[in-house]
């Protein structure tokens, strides 16, 4: 017996990961140190923070990965796994330093692989952080060969007088919504059962857009919002709070953003949803409080700001083409959402 008939192939992990050298490194900062390769990534700490306080989040993208392996499509997954965790970071006022991923396998299918990490580098450049290391893990018995899962880890960096934690959020203040690119990917099991029980293939098109297929509209990669919240952050917006908008949709994750004694009023109809979540209402046959509880309905990021600057942050984010609008209130309240 040998380690390859158990079904882990050293040898090819290995040239996987010279394959990957070249698309890493295309993510680099100035404060990368050493190269891919070794037992850990180095990263020198930006100049110019006075008390600089580091910032970490983990996450996936749940069983959004069934849909790319049924339509054999991976180069979106990487997008969606590295925009969750730096939205979550940038939630702090945090800037995303850098990023590690892991990926476990039932058996290493390079060209697969390779396409979930270019769209890992890519989402990386675009958020302005580096990819130092990771792991890629061969496990037979526990996935099946095709099948795959992915994780992804980002630590971000941010002034301490800085920090975006709730104490800076007073009532009155107004909450702008920020346009989610679709589903994003946060509620594909229950997406997953409406298509199945309906009797839908992923390679069906989608009826309210038959230029797409079920499977591409599902696919579309979560929106990385780090950029154009971070320019803000540095200019004269006067922002107190910012929410990422991912599992248990706006009633769990708005609340996360305020301090004590608040609530958000939501204004009704006053943004616009995407069509792949009342096709889904419709098709399933979903509530309306749970829809609202497993999608984000159109929101994927909620700036909590000045009022009297609210209506010119709308029109500034679309002229970036990030639809945006005045879709609630804070108020008075036990940190609920209040539709």
């Amino acid at each position: 017996m040998d380690y390859r008939s158990a079904g882990v192939d050293i040898e090819a992990g290995q040239r996987f990961v010279q394959r990957l050298k070249g698309i890493v490194q295309t993510t680099y900062r100035p404060e990368v140190l050493g190269s891919l390769g070794s037992f850990a990534g180095l990263f020198a700490v930006p100049k110019g923070y006075h008390q600089p306080v580091l910032v970490a989040g983990a996450d996936g993208v749940g069983t959004k990965l069934k849909i790319a392996q049924a339509c054999n499509k991976h180069d979106t997954i990487g997008i969606d796994l590295v925009a969750m965790c730096v939205n979550d970071v940038l939630t702090c006022g945090a800037e995303p330093l850098f990023f590690l991923d892991y990926l476990a396998v039932g058996k290493l299918q390079p060209e697969q692989l390779v396409a979930v990490v270019q769209g890992i580098a890519f989402a990386c450049r675009e958020a302005g952080c580096a990819l130092i290391g990771g792991e890629t893990a061969e496990m037979p018995g526990v996935y099946a060969p095709e099948e795959y899962d992915v994780a992804g880890f980002c630590v971000g960096i941010v002034e301490q007088s800085q920090i975006l934690d709730g104490s800076k959020v007073k009532i009155g203040d107004a909450v702008v919504g920020i346009a989610s690119t679709g589903l994003h990917s946060n509620g594909f099991s229950l997406v997953r059962k409406v298509i199945a029980e309906k009797g839908y293939r992923w390679s069906d098109p989608f009826p309210l857009d038959p230029t797409y297929t079920l499977g591409e509209v599902c696919l579309t990669p979560t929106r990385i919002y780090v950029q154009p919240i971070l320019a803000l952050l540095r200019s004269q917006w006067d922002i107190h709070g910012l929410a990422h908008i991912t599992g248990g949709g706006l009633p769990e994750n708005l609340p996360r953003c305020l301090g004590q004694g608040q609530a958000i009023q939501l204004y009704a109809n006053s943004w616009t949803v995407p069509p792949i979540f009342p096709w889904l209402a419709q098709e399933g046959q979903i509530s309306p409080a749970n829809m609202y509880q497993a999608f984000n309905m159109g929101i994927g990021m909620a700036v909590v700001i000045e009022p009297s600057q609210a209506s010119a942050l709308c029109d500034h984010l679309c002229q970036q083409n990030l639809p945006s609008w005045i879709i609630g209130e804070v108020v008075a309240g036990d940190g609920t959402v209040v539709f």
